[in-house]
């Protein structure tokens, strides 16, 4: 008996060094180790690691590790598998057990504490130990569960499966419905599902719990206007507009929502309201010129589509073009002055100078209709055989007439040399 009293020491401390060595030996996380590797876009890796987890493991932690191949498979665009593994995580995570992470490390030091105890032969009174204030698993549970949902929605949204995005937002709890664009997403998810009256109503409901969003109100202005209900889209354009600062591009976006809608009369109202307030926006001017030009008030337009010049000299040429409709020719020509397109400048003042009937200065533009290489276009082509012919010089008139290839200006040519050979044979005929 005493024997083997001299001895229990020594097996004592053999078993405290086994355990030390045990405590001493570094372990693994290959799950931290993953998570590293996927953040630092080493995927193989991360698989890797994750194939060296013993999954029949006690300590198995399925909830974390469906969770990071969901995450894996996302990074790497397999949204078919991160959704069968987002699923596990869930249904891992719903009966995961939360331990109080003080307890656990109070234990560690309560048992590490007996054997001491033990070992050197003494007693202490068993310390009770004390958890976190307002640990609460079961709400650590459901952060979890809604994050998950999260995850899964977007993966059901990037395979298009709209109807299991929807679902997976309702399923996320507040997580599902705290932030604006999660509204935005839903009413997108039901208009592609032809559900154009959820689409709305989740756009509403998105604007009573963030009434300061402007996407949510931009989104249905657009919806409405899908759905030609026009009075409703101005409705929710002006409330978007009172929001914050209207740019034109609001005031454009409902005018030419409307003029899609054939609402001429309203589309003009919309941008002359943009237009007091921003008198010198090139674009709004434009759009209006072309609204009124809807109307035949081609002097108004000319004028819109001057001012609009002021402000972006690449409509300098549309301005001089309506002047020209107009039939203020001095005008048009003073603004296709201002035109620093070579080409386009030569061709408009070519029509500027048909309209004025002054065909010899069409012909003094010859010399640059070659240098430019625009005679290959078959009006100006024609317009240079004209001149010629208006000017009696018809052995050039004739000799441009048969350069042209187009049919239809061939045969008003064809027509011309006609008269031409008249005029030849008797030049009373041409009088």
């Amino acid at each position: 008996m005493m024997k083997q009293v001299k001895y229990l020491p020594l097996l004592l401390a053999l078993s405290l060094t086994s355990l030390s060595a045990k405590n001493n030996t570094p372990t693994i996380d290959h799950m931290a180790n993953a998570s590293m590797m996927i953040f630092d876009g080493k995927f193989q890796k991360a698989k890797n690691e994750l194939d060296m987890i013993d999954q029949s493991s006690p300590t198995f932690d399925a909830a974390k590790y469906y969770t990071i191949m969901g995450v894996l498979d996302v990074k790497e665009k397999d949204y078919t598998n991160a959704i069968e593994d987002y699923k596990k995580a869930i249904e891992a995570t719903k009966v995961k057990v939360y331990i109080d992470p003080a307890l656990a490390v109070k234990n560690k030091v309560i048992k590490k504490k007996h054997l001491i105890d033990f070992i050197i032969n003494t007693k202490s009174e068993e310390e009770k130990p004390k958890g976190t204030p307002g640990f609460d698993p079961e709400k650590i549970r459901q952060e979890a569960l809604d994050k998950l949902h999260i995850q899964l929605s977007k993966s059901y949204y990037k395979m298009k499966d709209y109807a299991n995005t929807i679902q997976a937002l309702d399923n996320a709890g507040i997580l599902g419905s705290n932030r604006a664009g999660l509204f935005t997403l839903r009413a997108e998810c039901y208009w592609k599902l032809k559900e154009q009256g959820e689409a709305l109503e989740a756009l509403s409901r998105g604007s009573r719990l963030f009434p300061t969003d402007k996407r949510l109100l931009k989104q249905k202005f657009y919806y409405l206007s899908e759905l030609k209900l026009y009075k409703a889209a101005i409705d929710a354009s002006k409330a978007y507009m009172d929001l914050g600062e209207a740019t034109p591009k609001e005031y454009l976006a409902l005018a030419q929502m409307l003029l899609r809608g054939h609402q001429l009369n309203l589309a003009i109202t919309t941008l002359e309201e943009g237009k007091e307030l921003f008198p010198n926006d090139a674009k709004l001017n434009m759009v209006l010129g072309h609204a009124y030009m809807k109307r035949d008030m081609i002097h108004t337009a000319a004028q819109l589509f001057e001012r609009a010049s002021y402000s972006d000299s690449n409509y300098t040429k549309d301005a001089s073009e309506m002047y020209r409709r107009a039939k203020e020719l001095p005008h048009a020509l003073y603004l296709n002055a201002q035109m620093s397109d070579k080409k386009e400048k030569i061709k408009q003042k070519v029509a500027i100078l048909v309209d004025r009937q002054e065909f010899e200065k069409i012909i003094g533009l010859k010399d640059a209709l070659n240098r430019y290489h625009m005679l290959t276009d078959d009006n100006l082509r024609y317009a240079l055989g004209y001149s010629y012919y208006m000017v009696k010089d018809y052995d050039k008139a004739e000799k441009e007439f048969k350069k042209i290839k187009d049919n239809a200006l061939f045969t008003k040519a064809t027509v011309i040399r006609k008269n031409i050979e008249k005029c030849k044979k008797n030049s009373l005929e041409c009088l």
